[in-house]
């Protein structure tokens, strides 16, 4: 009896993997870009030498660790200190002010990854005298991701190109000054922690939990199917107050969302929405 293509297989048990993350651990992975989720868990399987996809579901079922470790691999988000720095000039310059009006502040960081754009944030806040009247709450489905971000360090091999780009952001200070340095490792000065708050949210499947004044959600959608980019809109929307501020990736949009009439480009170029209604 001849059995399906290797590629035909490899489908069947990615379904299965899904299905399985999903009952066991309540992540619901299955509306993530298809191709995206194959390629990362090619490359786990590589760099563990796990033998097939199957292989890995039997670990993972068994052993929370291993899961633990794949769901680490598997949802690595790609970050650095002011990326972007247009846009972090843009907010400095254009939605700072309003922030100033606010008795007091609300910004989320959704799938915020290593946590590198909330201590930005945080940085650019205190340099405008906002960020003691502002609680910046931090959720990534990654538990060993919010687990860096909570550490707050960063290689000391980075230190200048953070640096640069704070420049290019508006900021007229010494970095190094918002950092403690021991031998190869740079971490954040307790002071930026204090408004921040990291904490386990899965976009796929959690509910909104505040009313924010700012949401940041980068380079998240796009590893979305367009169900799932239409549900984290939805959530989205409904945890914006009328006149709050939604900040996307340079590569995604509201375009084409039902809530696309619902926001007003608010700086330029930039993924920088303001809601109207």
């Amino acid at each position: 009896m001849r059995g399906k293509p290797k590629e035909e297989r490899e489908a069947v048990e990615l379904d299965l993997l899904m299905e399985g993350i999903r009952r066991v651990y309540g992540y619901d992975l299955r509306e993530y870009e298809r191709a995206s989720v194959s390629r990362r868990v090619q490359s786990h399987l590589q760099a563990t030498g796990t033998r097939s996809i199957t292989a890995l579901l039997e670990k993972i079922l068994h052993d929370p660790e291993e899961m633990k470790t794949f769901l680490g691999n598997l949802l690595v988000g790609v970050t650095t200190m002011f990326r972007d720095p247009d846009l972090f000039r843009a907010i400095r310059e254009t939605v700072v002010p309003l922030l100033h009006t606010y008795p007091s502040v609300r910004i989320w960081h959704a799938g915020c990854a290593t946590g590198e754009e909330v201590y930005s944030m945080a940085i650019l806040l205190w340099e405008e005298g906002v960020l003691d009247k502002t609680h910046i709450y931090a959720t990534d489905i990654s538990e060993a991701s919010l687990t860096r971000a909570r550490r707050g360090t960063f290689p000391l091999r980075k230190l200048s190109e953070y640096a640069r780009h704070y420049r290019e952001a508006g900021g007229q200070g010494d970095f190094a000054s918002y950092c403690e340095i021991e031998d190869d490792t740079v971490t954040f000065a307790p002071f930026l922690g204090r408004q921040l708050v990291f904490s386990e949210h899965n976009l796929a499947t959690d509910t909104s939990f505040n009313e924010f004044h700012v949401i940041f959600c980068r380079n998240v959608l796009i590893y979305f199917s367009q169900s799932l980019q239409d549900r984290v809109h939805d959530l989205f929307y409904q945890s914006l107050p009328l006149l709050g501020f939604l900040i996307l990736g340079d590569k995604e949009s509201i375009r084409f969302s039902k809530h696309e009439d619902c926001y007003e480009p608010w700086s330029g170029q930039e993924k920088l929405y303001r809601k109207l209604r």
